[in-house]
């Protein structure tokens, strides 16, 4: 009896999975919905909406949910959702805050045939070399870039002239130079600075603070992998400029205050330089089209220290797309599907949004050529090396985070600051 009740069991339990299986599969053929998170550009967001009725309409049985979070919230957002199983479909972050899903197996390899192309190869034969190293790991692929990035110094001349100086031959070219330069532009109400000369993007430590570093002839790993934090003398000198740099020194700027990226677009005499890139030129032009026309910005050079042993521009950093591997197979096929559509208006992409795709094709292009200082970003690329990527990416830029802010906003001696980032650096590095 026993085991006639276990043979029912069992036959209940295989008809119950394969009816399962059997309304997967059916699902499987039917609507897809693939949810689809990125950071906020009002730019992007006006062609992708394009983007994404021109490929619905095409593909009927998909539909695409596009959410928008701001580009540092997304991070937090997008760890969250995934530590939970709930990932999006499709995402786009910068390849540090990326990098731990290739190598924790949570995204999916590319499907060059649902991706449009013949094959693996003729993807990378499209890319400019060395692009696709970030996400490429024991001969898969795992992203296809929205974009390359390397960030510059943005120049309101106004400001400059209000100072009585000269923006063509006065912008800073060294460090201390931006100090020097810095203290003749701000304006103060008390320690309130209500106009900055030049403020940092503190979120970012990989990408900027870091070549910084390396111009003083400091690392963040050494080259054989094994250290952490290399050449005390340099991160020193670092910490130290910050601090002198912050409300306690020369109270030039903070981590509290806005973001001077965010200011520089409106002119509002509160900002002469900022360190963004080449896609900044089309947030001014959306959001002030009289400052954008007027001739009155520039951009120039990141610059170096003046006794620099390296000249080291900002990192360069890509934007990948990247599709989630507990996404069924059916979704990852239509979101490389979807994903190759959109990133096949490279052209469009660099005069509505000004990101660049970093094609060959694109990259060779009058359009790229003639985009104003287009120059200068191509020549501080050269300058400069992809952003530090790995499995604690996240972790390191934090530890520099606490570090720099210690000493800026908190009385923390640069040399404390130094030791106890050495250690938790090493820590992080071990751990890996």
């Amino acid at each position: 009896m026993k085991k006639i009740t276990a043979i029912l069991v069992f036959t209940c339990l295989a008809v119950a999975l394969i009816s399962a299986a059997g309304q997967s599969e059916k699902k499987e053929e039917g609507p897809i919905t693939l949810t689809f998170w990125t950071h906020e550009d009002p730019n992007r967001t006006t062609i992708e909406e394009r983007y994404i009725a021109e490929f619905t309409a095409a593909n009927p049985t998909i539909k695409i949910q596009r959410v928008t979070q701001s580009s540092t919230k997304i991070i937090e957002l997008v760890q969250t959702a995934f530590a939970a199983n709930q990932g999006p479909d499709i995402f786009n972050l910068s390849i540090e805050d990326e990098y731990a899903y290739i190598v924790n197996n949570r995204v999916a390899p590319v499907d060059p045939k649902a991706a449009g192309f013949g094959s693996l190869k003729e993807i990378y034969d499209t890319y400019i070399p060395g692009v696709l190293d970030p996400v490429t790991l024991n001969g898969n692929l795992y992203g296809l870039p929205l974009e390359l990035t390397n960030w510059c110094i943005y120049i309101n001349k106004k400001v400059f002239r209000s100072a009585g100086l000269d923006p063509e031959k006065d912008y800073p070219k060294t460090w201390e130079d931006m100090v020097k330069v810095s203290e003749k532009l701000v304006i103060r109400d008390g320690n309130i600075l209500i106009r900055r000369g030049f403020d940092f993007r503190y979120p970012y430590y990989l990408v900027a603070f870091v070549p910084m570093v390396e111009q003083l002839g400091g690392q963040l790993i050494s080259n054989d992998g094994k250290t952490a934090i290399v050449n005390d003398a340099a991160w020193l000198k670092f910490l130290t400029f910050m601090k002198d740099w912050g409300p306690s020194g020369k109270n030039l700027g903070s981590p509290t205050y806005k973001a001077a990226r965010s200011l520089f677009n409106m002119d509002n005499n509160d900002i002469a330089m900022a360190t963004t890139g080449l896609y900044q030129q089309g947030r001014i032009k959306a959001d002030n089209p009289a400052f954008y026309s007027s001739g009155e910005w520039m951009v120039v050079p990141f610059p170096v220290f003046k006794d620099a042993v390296k000249d080291v521009a900002a990192c360069y950093y890509g934007h990948y797309y990247m599709v989630n591997a507990q996404s069924s197979k059916g979704k990852q096929e239509a979101a490389w599907k979807f994903i190759s559509y959109m990133l096949k208006h490279g052209e469009e992409y660099l005069t509505e949004v000004n990101i660049v795709q970093p094609t060959k094709a694109l990259l060779n292009s009058p359009t790229y050529k003639n985009m104003p200082y287009s120059d200068v970003f191509t020549k501080d690329m050269e300058r400069g090396h992809v952003v530090y990527y790995g499995a604690s990416s996240a972790k390191f830029q934090k530890a520099i985070r606490t570090a720099v802010e210690s000493v800026m906003l908190s009385g923390i001696s640069p040399e404390k600051a130094l030791a106890t980032l050495k250690a938790e650096a090493q820590e992080i590095l071990d751990e890996q």
